[in-house]
């Protein structure tokens, strides 16, 4: 188990946020890929440009919901470090993955975590509400029992600067992972990018820096 506690910021759509991203160096960023009901959704070029935007030092994420075959040998392509996963996985993407992936979950899949203990491809689990990049929390309390094994945990879902430091004393997670409490008011309908001082609160108050 790390000490140090490591901080995703999930949802980058602009040039603006990457720029925000280099200077206040969380571990990780997340893209929204393939997924056109999300507000943070960009497209694969999109994300490509903004990926080679960003210092090497900040691992990359495409952030999918049940993809194809095709699109993971694309996100691959693309260069990307990992893929989070929502919602199912076939065997076949899992074959075809040689990236690290990070299985997202909602509450009322913990189960599943069973049938992956050994798949070694799978290096991290993403504990998130049942609604995805909804900004709500959920019972903490759910993950007391939780066997990570040698797996990072990521806790999302609503969490920001008024509970992360609960969060962090009551899951003892690996990564923090926030998109909507770093973001600006949203511009019709779509996501308003991320707020430079909410992102560099945030970071340190999860590097405990403050």
């Amino acid at each position: 188990m790390m000490n140090r506690k490591l901080i995703k910021i999930c949802g980058m759509t602009c040039l603006q946020d990457i720029e925000y991203a280099n200077e206040l160096l969380p571990e990780f960023v997340g893209f929204v890929l393939f997924y056109p009901k999300s507000k943070r959704n960009i497209g694969l070029e999109d994300a490509v440009i903004l990926r080679r935007q960003l210092g090497e030092r900040i691992y990359t994420v495409a952030v999918t919901v049940s993809p194809t075959v095709e699109q993971v040998k694309q996100i691959q392509e693309a260069g990307f470090h990992c893929i989070q996963i929502h919602g199912k996985m076939s065997d076949e993407v899992y074959e075809a993955l040689q990236i690290p992936i990070f299985r997202a979950f909602n509450v009322t899949d913990t189960e599943q975590m069973i049938q992956l203990q050994d798949k070694e491809k799978v290096r991290g689990y993403v504990f998130d509400a049942k609604t995805p990049g909804s900004g709500k929390t959920f019972d903490w309390n759910l993950l007391k029992n939780v066997d990570r094994g040698d797996k990072l945990l990521f806790l999302a879902g609503g969490i920001g600067e008024h509970n992360v430091k609960q969060a962090i004393a009551r899951v003892n997670p690996d990564v923090i992972d926030v998109s909507s409490a770093v973001e600006n008011p949203d511009v019709n309908g779509r996501c308003g990018g991320k707020n430079k001082e909410k992102m560099r609160k945030i970071i340190r108050m999860v590097h405990d820096e403050e």
